[in-house]
């Protein structure tokens, strides 16, 4: 009996109860629980986030991402006629970051050279249609965006979190540093400052830091039947030289490299050539992870559970196996861990 086929989108369905979707983070972050998936003996173990230094050795590299979340969702009117119009800015097409990658809702009644008036008179253009339902959108010469959006954007929650309570603050990390994001990496928001200190002093654990700006991909579901045929969106990533340093010698030394978070192994693999080398700098990647993939840098992935038939599911079934992260899956429904951004962290190794 053959088993699944793993380039059929239907091979990575689950069935998961509405109620096991969290509506708000572990309080504090680090009470999370924690599913240990060991790939050497085949183990599953259940533990807290807090006790994630128990799982790593002294020497182990833990890196992370610093991107921002921006109040990146916008409403306005449309100019003339006033109908209401909602943006979503996903990634800054120059330095300046007063032209923007955006979904424009509803799209098909917005025309190219449409004004649209922001809650604050600002009037903004809608231009050229990028495909996927992608549009560029234009701020005034001279508009200082950032605080702009800090004044009248929102921060743009998944849509399966519908019911939350928790402040915005709850949907960053806390070494969140570099302005970008559209969505947050959520495999750390389990870290605190606390943790952090004793994974370094207690621990012999180093940091590592790069930046990916996190897109419409956290939010497109892999439509195709083949998986191969899915387009990853593009994100803007960028690997400092002296965390391309850091990682060499943890290499050279024998330590692991631990990825915090899916968005952190795509920027590290996307960076690396096929000899296993880094290279450090900044692109945009587009990498699509899924079984079959081989594995350059990561020995190691901290990560959340993700939905039915998304493209990072497939990432973590690339880097577990396919058949032991849906046995995983499977243990964590039984188990009712929760799911998804606000939800319980997972840790391969």
């Amino acid at each position: 009996m053959s088993g699944p086929d793993l380039f059929n989108v239907s091979s990575y369905d689950y069935e998961l109860p509405g109620e096991l979707i969290a509506q708000n983070p572990a309080d504090p972050r680090d009470s999370s629980r924690l599913m240990v998936l060991d790939r050497q003996d085949g183990r599953i173990r259940h533990s807290v986030f807090s006790s994630l230094g128990d799982f790593l050795a002294p020497g182990d590299l833990l890196v992370l991402n610093d991107t921002k979340v921006i109040p990146a969702r916008l409403h306005g009117t449309k100019k003339p006629g006033g109908a209401k119009i909602e943006i979503l800015l996903l990634k800054g097409l120059n330095p300046r970051w007063n032209e923007w990658e955006a979904l424009v809702k509803p799209g098909k009644k917005v025309s190219p050279g449409t004004e649209i008036i922001l809650a604050d008179g600002t009037e903004i253009r809608v231009g050229e249609r990028l495909g996927e339902g992608l549009r560029t959108v234009s701020f005034p010469e001279g508009t200082n965006v950032l605080p702009l959006l800090e004044r009248i954007g929102e921060t743009p929650l998944p849509p399966y979190i519908n019911r939350s309570t928790a402040p915005r603050s709850s949907y960053q990390t806390v070494f969140a540093r570099k302005d970008g994001s559209a969505a947050a990496p959520t495999a750390s928001l389990h870290f605190t400052d606390a943790l952090l200190e004793n994974l370094r002093k207690e621990k012999g654990i180093r940091t590592a830091w790069l930046t990916l700006h996190v897109g419409l991909g956290t939010f497109r579901p892999v439509k195709c039947t083949d998986i191969r045929e899915h387009i990853i969106h593009e994100e803007f990533c960028v690997l400092p030289a002296e965390s391309k340093e850091i990682i060499g010698e943890t290499k050279r030394s024998g330590g692991k490299v631990i990825a915090a978070g899916t968005t952190v192994a795509r920027t590290l693999e996307s960076l690396a050539n096929n000899e296993g080398e880094l290279e450090s700098g900044s692109r945009n990647t587009r990498l699509f992870i899924y079984p079959g993939y081989r594995y350059k840098i990561i020995d190691g992935l901290i990560t959340n559970f993700h939905l039915p038939k998304s493209s990072l599911l497939m990432l973590v079934a690339a880097f577990a196996g396919y058949d032991f992260i849906m046995k995983a899956y499977s243990e964590a429904v039984a188990g009712k861990y929760r799911f998804f951004s606000f939800g319980d962290a997972m840790f391969i190794r």
